[in-house]
């Protein structure tokens, strides 16, 4: 029981989230399974909390100039990211969460769905699937069936995790244009 705790506190924090997690999960004997629900849903505790308070957690860091400061380098960081997601829509916030690379974590959407005043229960829901694929892609990697190194996937394969992505995603003219 505390291992999972473990699991569910490493997965949701912002440096380490699920690709911290899921191999700690492995480590204590947890199943592929068992390790992918304790880590997904450990990534996901923190989203809807930073979406709901992030205007005040800013008002309170900018009041003290050392967070400030800090908080402005952040924002700076992720908004150089923040062409996938205009580009995309909420559907970027997924792309951007699914591959598991530094910066581009649930954290960090979350930031980004907030700078671009982006709906809070969508952004949630896209950033909860982008988190599944992610999860999904760590949980291979931490088992020796996807190579580590993403960029030697090939592009059949990527386009395979983007339609995973689209397949769960509504279909209603409306949403295609919030995704385009």
């Amino acid at each position: 029981m505390l291992e999972a705790f473990k699991v569910i506190l490493v997965s949701a924090m912002p440096i380490s989230e699920l690709r911290g997690g899921i191999p700690l999960a492995l480590y204590f004997g947890y199943s592929p399974l068992e390790s992918y629900v304790l880590a997904f849903i450990g990534n996901l505790i923190p989203i809807p909390f930073l979406l709901i308070f992030l205007d005040k957690i800013e008002e309170l860091m900018r009041r003290i100039y050392a967070f400030g400061r800090i908080y402005d380098r952040i924002v700076n960081r992720v908004e150089k990211k923040k062409n996938v997601v205009e580009k995309y829509g909420y559907f970027g916030l997924t792309l951007f969460v699914a591959i598991p690379l530094p910066i581009t974590g649930a954290w960090t959407a979350a930031l980004l769905a907030f700078l671009l005043r982006m709906n809070i229960a969508k952004a949630v829901m896209y950033i909860a699937i982008g988190i599944a694929i992610a999860g999904i892609i760590v949980t291979l990697a931490s088992l020796g069936i996807v190579n580590i190194a993403y960029l030697n996937m090939s592009n059949s394969t990527i386009l395979s995790l983007i339609s995973i992505g689209s397949f769960l995603m509504p279909t209603t003219s409306s949403s295609l244009s919030l995704m385009l």
